[in-house]
Parts: structure tokens; sequence; C-alpha cells
């Protein structure tokens, strides 16, 4: 098994490309199978999930090419032979079940296997079925499978009002919804840049939206949507990460593509923090302004708010602050699993259920540690960046899920970091 070993060796120089969404990507391919007309994306991210996703499209039937090393996803459902997904493919990501609303939508039936992920926590389901019922759906679980059927003539406009926001489940019922007749409202709808390029796709495809951005979305139902080139978002996850580069062991570091509107809430705690964010022609410029990194208090939440995906990072930043920073996770239970790897490279945090509060030390030291999910890996990379001696991050095949080329991005900017082949 591969691990990745960093040696801290100071301050960091030079730009970093960050690349196309994931979490847009794998929700704007399987809106190929709303048309028999041909979807192509740009920026496409080079991922293990892009991958699987690829993999789940092609056992339904769909054509899936991967041009120009992954830049280019051209995809087309003219002729699929199955809307069955099956389980071995399916538990290896969540976001498989974003196959169940556009089957539903165009053929009136499906099969998907309930879905996996990494461990962080209970992501039900609940919300994405409770979405597509509101529209007419008859849903069955059995057998570890939602076996779902559309009414006699199709899904059906509906009131969807989601008890909480879910990201996931807004972008199902939002490709279901342009293909049911009548007319569909979301209410407390995702607001995520992911959801708005979703819309912004389907939208080029022929499908009737508005509201996008806001926690209430309106669909009109067409009779057929058609093709598009579409071009995905700048990952706001993988610019955030980046950013903490330089903020934790020093220097400037220009992020290409980036912009703040992506991660304001972010900004504003790397401000509070005393790292400093100025927009570039080409993207993002982030430098530490004076000494030590100051403490500050985190609460995650759904977007605007502070990301989720974000949170393991901010922490091992704030591992060496001065002060003492207290991090609410509010989206994900059990999502601190860091914490005690962070530990082991002598940092100082308490955690009680959904709080963790870290009082910074002076150096962190290096020390074999292991990767417990995606975001939870790149966290310990960061923190070997700001430690004494090595870091080795062992199971890192949870960074590839979500992060494209990290040990080249970082050594282009100057950090001592390699990856190491297992066995």
């Amino acid at each position: 098994m591969d691990s990745i070993i960093v040696t801290g060796n100071g301050p960091l120089s030079g730009r970093i490309p960050i690349a196309g969404a994931k979490n847009a990507c794998l929700t704007l391919m399987p809106a190929t199978l709303l048309s028999d007309e041909p979807l192509t994306l740009t920026n496409a991210p080079r991922l293990s999930d892009i991958r699987t996703m690829t993999l789940l499209l092609q056992s339904l039937g769909a054509e899936v090419q991967g041009l120009q090393e992954g830049q280019v996803q051209a995809m087309s459902s003219h002729a699929l032979t199955s809307t069955r997904a099956e389980y071995d493919i399916v538990r290896k990501m969540r976001a498989s079940i974003l196959v169940l609303g556009p089957l539903l939508a165009r053929f009136g039936h499906a099969e998907v296997s309930l879905p996996g992920g990494c461990a962080i926590g209970a992501r039900p389901v609940d919300l994405h079925l409770r979405a597509l019922e509101a529209m007419g759906a008859e849903l069955d679980l059995r057998e570890g499978y939602v076996h779902a059927k559309a009414p006699s003539g199709g899904l059906r406009g509906g009131i969807v009002e989601f008890p909480l926001v879910s990201v996931g489940a807004t972008e199902n019922a939002l490709m279901a919804a342009t293909l049911a007749k009548g007319t569909t409202v979301l209410k407390n709808a995702a607001r995520e840049p992911e959801i708005v390029d979703l819309a912004q796709c389907l939208r080029k495809m022929g499908a009737q939206i508005d509201g996008e951005g806001t926690d209430t979305i309106e669909i009109q139902g067409v009779d057929r949507l058609g093709g598009a080139t579409h071009r995905v978002v700048t990952d706001r996850i993988e610019l955030g990460t980046y950013m903490l580069a330089p903020a934790i062991c020093g220097g400037e570091v220009e992020l290409l593509g980036g912009t703040i509107d992506l991660v304001r809430a972010f900004c504003e705690k790397l401000d509070e923090a005393g790292i400093s964010v100025e927009e570039t022609a080409d993207g993002l410029k982030v430098s530490r302004r004076n000494g030590r990194v100051k403490a500050v208090d985190v609460i995650t939440e759904p977007f605007p708010g502070f990301p989720t995906d974000l949170q393991a990072q901010m922490m091992a930043l704030l591992c060496t602050a001065e002060g003492t920073s207290v991090l609410e996770e509010k989206i994900f239970e059990n999502r601190f699993m860091h914490a005690p790897e962070l530990m082991r490279m002598g940092a100082k945090i308490d955690v009680h259920g959904g709080t963790a509060r870290v009082t910074g030390v002076d150096t962190l030291k290096g020390a074999p540690v292991m990767a417990t999910d995606l975001r939870a890996s790149v966290s310990l990379i960061l923190a070997g960046l700001a430690a004494e001696g090595d870091t080795v991050v062992n199971r890192v095949y949870h960074l590839d899920r979500g992060y494209e080329q990290v040990v080249r991005k970082l050594q282009g900017v100057g950090a001592r970091i390699e990856r190491v082949r297992g066995e």
C-alpha cells in the first residue's frame, strides 16, 4: 500500500493550478442519463472517484470517453442496456446514488444499490427518496437496493421541502424534476456552487430552472433534454486545501483559477487567523502576514458557511496557532478521526462529540500517521509540511479519490514530498 513522505522544509513559493471540482463532476456525469444526446464535460479532474462513476455509467450501457488525460469527459446514453446500478460498483462511492433520479425520470424505473463511501458517519439517502416520492415515485427498499417506479405517465411536479439541507438530495431531485410533468419546487435546497454548476449545465441541455444558488429552486419539466458541452466549476475544496499550505509553513503561493466567491467564509477565517488572501488576474495569492498564526473558532455549516470538507485541513493549521481554537462539526458526526493522528505529531487536541478544542504548540514533530478518510489524509500532509523531520502518511488511497497530482503540485511550490509505492 502506498505511503506519502513529507519533510518540513520551510516557506513555499510558486503557483498551483486548481482542478475542476470532484463533487461537481460526479453530479454532472449522471446528468448524461437524462438525454440520448451527447454530454461533454471539460475541466474534468483526474481522480479515482471519476473513474468509479465512469465504470458505473458504462455498466448501464452509457458510452464514456476520457480524452486528454481526463480533462474532457465525453458521454452518451443513447443506447442504455440497464437501469440497475449494481452493488459492486455503487458500494465504492456515495455519489453513485445520483444515478437514481435521472434513470427514474427518463425510463420510469430504476434499481440502485444503497451506496458506500468514506467512514465519516451516517449519510442516509432518505432525503433523496422523500424528494422522489414527492414527485409520485413508488419506492421499495429490499435486499440492499432501492427499487423505484414512476407512476403511469412519468414523474410529476410537486413541492419538495427538505427538513435539512442536503447537497446530494437537492442534486438528485433537481435532475429528476427536469423531466417531470409540471412544476417542481425545491424548498430549503442546498446552495453550493456545485448545485449552481449542475443547474447551468442542465439549462444548456434544455431544462427550465430558476433559483439555483438560493434556498428555493423551481423547475418546469420538459419532454426531453438534449446534449451540451459544459466546463466543470473550479474545485473549492482543493482550492481551500492548497491555500492552507503557505498559511501553515510560510511563503507565498498563487492558486490558479481560484475566486473568493467560492470560499468566502473560509477566507474570512483565514483573515482572522492572520493570513492574507489577494485576488489576482489568474486566481488567489495567499501568504502569512506576520509571525505566528492566531487561533480562531470554526463552525461548519452548509454553503455559504464554512465547508465541512475543509475542517480537517483547518485543524492542521490551528495545531500551531497562538492560543486555543474551537472547531464545531455541524454537518457530519465522527469527522474528527484525524485528530488522534495529529496528536501523534504533538498536537494538543481535545475532542468531545462534535466539538474539538485545539491548543496550538510551537512545533509539530514528524511521525508515522494513518489516513482515515479523504480530507483527513490531506490534513496530515499539510501538518507534515510544518513539522520537524519526516511525516509518513499511510493508507493514502483515500487521497486519490479527491486530489489530482497532490505530490506534483506541492513539489512545484518547493515542498519536500514524495510518494512511495507499496508492495
